[in-house]
């Protein structure tokens, strides 16, 4: 496997939600063995024995066998083996052939199972709970901790695996980001090897070079993933120029739940009205920013662009080592998102769309009928507002881009910051970390007139238009796999802070481990989360590198805010490639 891109955050996750099921496994194979020590008459629970064993086997990723689940018994080999055959024929246990003949299978939880082992589990915590809360700690019943979280209302169950397993030759094959969600993708990798029944390849570039490989990928006669990430602006052009496999194409679209994706993600995973990917991670930018700090100056969290400003003034103090506010304006991609970002704070599109009750249409872009809208009113707007953003910004702002601008945050050296939820974990999960407890996420601050918005970042994942066909079903099945609610929980659980679905969202276990859950769920519901603001047409990246260079040219004091509009106006003009343009 080759990983290039990965960030060291990644390395550092560990799990949650698993571990709590296997703290109640411990504690039920624990008891039953104290048990047998202390009454020598006690008659041990094969069918118990044997359910644990195939759960932990399943929640660790190891194999279980007939041989190793009749040991796990701890009764005479002919009636384990009696019992066995019980629990198979009662549809608790799955068999999945480990060789061609059929005549060797590994075990696995069935689906009953699975559901019978969260209700046991969910009133072993309620019965521990009233039992033994406050004795001797003084906690309330209702504070008691034993697993229960996990398994309390809406939580999502585990990840099951595949009824078959995905029969393709050399495995399944992913190129992603190496950003933390997918790296956390990639360290699940024997969990997700074991669900789906063969070897997981995954190969992670930085966002250029995927871009890159994407492309390259498609020029082969035969592609060489089965499955590819792909930026969500990107979406239409690998659409347009045929790249991505249309997915109404080759797989019923009601099997991925469309309605639990928030609406914003799964919309940006179309172009021309069909589905070209699946929601991966749903990453909004978001306003971070020090509610402590914002506390002892007496100030009110921004909604608009002018408080924003306000508040930056007031907390930029440099010889303090505290700065107002970080952001991407390092030259080309990252200040082209940027640059797009702003002018949608101001309601100013890039390209001419028609507004409608929750922000800007975007159905017809297929149409290819539109116009770069750069050189506006409330295009100088947004300049203006980002040379005065300037000013409050730390020495090096013109070279931060991504994780460069969450850093200083993290650290304690700037007030706010704008990013995406993927990187909250540079501070969430640090306690040394001034920023940990202490941020509030909020949408973009709206200029006046204007809704506050929180662009929609991320990556959806798609079946490449030149993999062969023999590949195809077990690509789809995998990617159903890769991006299901119990995927997604699984993420979350290992570092993750992007999820593209309510259910996910909703779960306890998941809202438990961050605010953020919880703030994006309410953007979404408030249609705040809004992906028109960098539109997924063919040439919006060499629109968003255009503007990236003539910006920072801008910032720089080496030409102002009007010529860079005109400039960057008419460079966006002439890479539009459709007819009708000025």
């Amino acid at each position: 496997m080759t990983v290039m891109g990965q960030s060291s955050f990644a390395t550092a996750a560990a799990p949650h939600g698993r571990t709590e099921m296997l703290r109640i496994l411990g504690f039920l194979e624990a008891m039953g063995d104290e048990l047998e020590d202390t009454f020598e008459v006690f008659a041990p629970g094969p069918f118990l024995r044997m359910a644990l064993h195939l759960m932990r086997g399943h929640l660790e990723a190891k194999v279980v066998t007939p041989t190793s689940m009749i040991g796990a018994a701890r009764v005479p080999y002919a009636t384990a083996n009696r019992r066995l055959r019980e629990m198979t024929e009662a549809g608790l246990i799955e068999q999945r052939p480990r060789t061609k003949s059929g005549k060797s299978f590994s075990l696995h939880p069935s689906d009953a199972l699975m559901s019978r082992w969260v209700q046991m589990t969910d009133r072993l915590a309620r019965l521990g709970g009233s039992l033994f809360a406050g004795a001797g700690g003084g906690r309330a019943a209702e504070d008691y901790y034993f697993g229960g979280s996990y398994m309390a209302g809406q939580t999502l169950p585990p990840l099951q695996v595949l009824s078959e397993p995905l029969k393709v030759p050399g495995g399944i094959r992913v190129l992603v980001h190496g950003d933390p969600t997918f790296m956390v993708m990639d360290n699940l990798k024997r969990q997700f090897e074991q669900v789906i029944g063969t070897q997981i390849h995954q190969r992670a570039f930085s966002i250029d070079r995927l871009r890159e490989e994407a492309l390259r990928n498609a020029e082969r006669k035969a592609s060489r993933y089965d499955i590819i990430a792909v930026d969500l602006p990107w979406v239409g052009g690998f659409a347009d120029a045929g790249i991505l496999r249309p997915l109404d194409e080759i797989m019923d679209i009601a099997r991925l739940d469309p309605a639990d994706f928030h609406t914003a993600g799964w919309t940006a995973a179309h172009w021309g009205g069909r589905p070209y990917g699946v929601p991966a991670q749903t990453t909004p930018e978001l306003l971070l920013y020090r509610r402590d700090l914002f506390a002892e100056a007496g100030l009110e969290p921004p909604a608009t662009t002018d408080a924003l400003l306000a508040a930056a003034r007031v907390l930029h103090q440099p010889r303090k080592g505290l700065h107002g506010i970080a952001w991407n304006a390092a030259r080309g991609t990252a200040l082209g998102h940027t640059v797009l970002m702003t002018m949608a704070d101001f309601g100013q599109p890039v390209i001419d769309l028609p507004r409608n009750a929750g922000g800007f249409e975007t159905d017809a872009l297929a149409a290819r009928a539109y116009r770069v809208t750069i050189d506006t009113d409330r295009g100088l707007q947004a300049a203006e507002f980002l040379m005065e953003l300037l000013r409050y910004s730390p020495p090096d702002i013109l070279s931060m881009s991504w994780y460069e601008r969450v850093r200083p945050y993290a650290a304690g050296t700037v007030a706010m910051a704008y990013g995406y939820t993927l990187l909250a974990p540079y501070f969430e999960r640090d306690p040394a970390s001034p920023a940990a407890d202490q941020t509030g996420y909020l949408p973009h601050p709206a200029a006046p007139g204007e809704s506050p918005l929180a662009p929609v970042g991320g990556y959806v994942m798609g079946i490449p238009a030149n993999l062969p066909e023999d590949r195809v079903r077990a690509a789809v099945e995998a990617l159903l796999v890769f991006t299901g609610p119990q995927a997604q929980k699984m993420y979350v659980q290992n570092g993750s802070r992007t999820n593209p679905r309510y259910s996910v969202g909703a779960d306890p276990e998941v809202r438990k481990l961050s605010p953020i859950f919880e703030a994006v769920d309410a953007m979404s519901w408030r249609d705040e989360l809004q992906f028109w603001p960098r539109p997924p047409i063919p040439e919006i990246t060499d629109i968003i590198r255009i503007c990236g260079e003539e910006f920072h040219d801008m910032l720089r004091g080496l030409q102002s805010p009007r010529d860079t509009l005109r400039r960057a106006q008419s460079r966006a003009e002439a890479a539009l490639h459709h007819p009708g343009t000025s």
